[in-house]
């Protein structure tokens, strides 16, 4: 009902172009005429088209940062140079804009127009950025941790050796999955060497673990060290052996916590984070242009990201925290956390930016 005809025409050019031809299409759709808009306006109500027609000037449509500016042929000109919309764009002229309003259901989207900062590993960030692009932000990837084999794997390898000694398996991370099991493939022996019970941080650890058929034995109710030392009160540690495979640097408040406890602790280094070759370069690219959102989801997020900028570039920047600990990292290099997940994971990080995002315009 509101459009049976659309003509197509290119506007770097407006002398090469018979105005007089497509003024009077139902809808006229102008490529590459943006920088030639005024020029345009004027052929096309000398050529008869109303100075009233609906006009829209769309720019990077339907990507997160979607540019939009509604006016009419008469007044879209002034509009666009107003706004210092840039090229590329799209301008639209007919009756049919008037549904833009109705139908744009792109600019609805609950994070539309937000440049959110993902600080995670770069293996680990798809399914983040593919939920937050799907709630209309751009999702900038800056991975400011690398994970990479441990220096050595000598402790790693003498755990695995005696591997059927311990009687509790504690993960800490999905990264610590991935590699004890890569290791353990490596050796002369295999899962059923291992007959005690099996601790875990998260629940994607746990779905790591899961997905090697073994079985979780206790998962805490808050993804951090502190909650899981709660769950383990219920267990008698006294004269229980411990291997805890993890990153090279880690927190010690859980072996050291076990040891107080009576318990036999190896804390053995399956990967380590290290700093992306390229992040400083990646970091001052990122930085360069408009930042809402920074996320971060360990404190060696913080801490590197620190060494590639200073603290003034996050000034203005808004920061969301997976947790407690993360939380404590930033509020110590005076950075104030915006939004901060609960539950501690990666959905509920992404809640967090939601419901603070209602509040920030």
């Amino acid at each position: 009902d509101h459009n049976s005809a659309v003509t197509f025409v290119t506007g770097h050019d407006p002398e090469r172009i018979n105005w007089a031809a497509v003024a009077a299409s139902e809808t006229l759709v102008v490529y590459m005429g943006l920088s030639t808009i005024d020029e345009i306006a004027r052929r096309l109500m000398k050529a008869g088209r109303e100075a009233e027609t609906p006009a829209i000037a769309v720019r990077w449509g339907t990507r997160p940062e979607q540019e939009c500016v509604r006016g009419t042929l008469g007044d879209i000109a002034g509009k666009v140079e107003a706004a210092r919309m840039k090229p590329p764009a799209t301008i639209v002229l007919g009756d049919v804009v008037s549904l833009s309003e109705t139908l744009n259901w792109y600019e609805r989207l609950p994070l539309y127009g937000r440049r959110i900062v993902l600080t995670r590993a770069e293996e680990q960030a798809g399914e983040t950025v593919a939920t937050l692009r799907a709630l209309g932000a751009e999702a900038v990837e800056l991975p400011t941790i690398a994970i990479r084999p441990p220096v050595s794997w000598a402790a790693l390898d003498t755990a695995i050796e005696r591997l059927g000694t311990y009687d509790w398996l504690v993960f800490t991370s999905v990264n610590g999955v991935r590699f004890f099991i890569e290791r353990l493939d490596a050796s002369r022996h295999d899962l059923r060497a291992f007959r005690g019970r099996i601790a875990v941080i998260g629940e994607k650890t746990r779905e790591a673990v899961e997905a090697l058929h073994w079985k979780v034995d206790l998962l805490p109710e808050e993804y951090v060290a502190e909650s899981l030392l709660a769950a383990f009160e219920k267990h008698e540690m006294a004269g229980q052996r411990v291997l805890i495979p993890r990153a090279e640097v880690a927190r010690e408040v859980l072996p050291e916590t076990l040891r107080k406890r009576g318990a036999t602790v190896d804390v053995v280094a399956a990967y380590r984070n290290a700093v992306p070759e390229d992040a400083a370069s990646r970091a001052a690219e990122v930085f360069g242009k408009r930042v809402d959102w920074v996320t971060f989801t360990a404190a060696s997020t913080v801490k590197n990201l620190l060494t590639m900028v200073d603290r003034e570039a996050l000034a203005g920047v808004k920061v969301a925290s997976i947790g407690p600990v993360t939380s404590e990292v930033l509020r110590k290099h005076g950075i104030a956390v915006a939004a901060e997940a609960s539950p501690y994971t990666i959905p509920g990080l992404i809640a967090a930016v939601l419901r603070a995002a209602h509040g920030d315009g």
